[in-house]
């Protein structure tokens, strides 16, 4: 049901943001993985994501919203190690996480009492 994958296919030194020219080369390679995918929905983890694949910068803005790639409702929402770091806004991930729910049919309720 779920596939991840990354902008780039190998993590840059010291764990940083890729460069633009590290992004570049990968593209073709994650367009493809999604072509041959072809998932209901695309969620993107991050700025990383936002910025490449669809030249969107602000995950605080930009979260929470549909976009679209190829055809593909898209919806940014909050890398996992950010809300390591921000507790806060795990509750804003949650909400972005039911909205996708809810597009692919999925009743957000019966997840939450699936998991006790």
């Amino acid at each position: 049901d779920v596939y991840i994958t990354n902008v780039v296919k190998c993590r840059p030194p010291k764990n940083r943001n890729p460069e633009d020219s590290e992004a570049a080369m990968c593209l073709p390679f994650l367009q493809r993985q999604i072509e041959l995918v072809a998932p209901e929905v695309i969620v993107l983890l991050g700025a990383v994501p936002l910025k490449y694949l669809l030249n969107e910068t602000g995950i605080n803005r930009c979260h929470g919203q549909w976009f679209e790639y190829a055809g593909i409702p898209v919806l940014p929402t909050f890398h996992p190690a950010y809300l390591l770091r921000v507790a806060a806004k795990k509750r804003d991930a949650w909400e972005d996480l039911k909205m996708v729910m809810r597009r692919l049919g999925k009743d957000p309720a019966d997840a939450a009492r699936q998991r006790g």
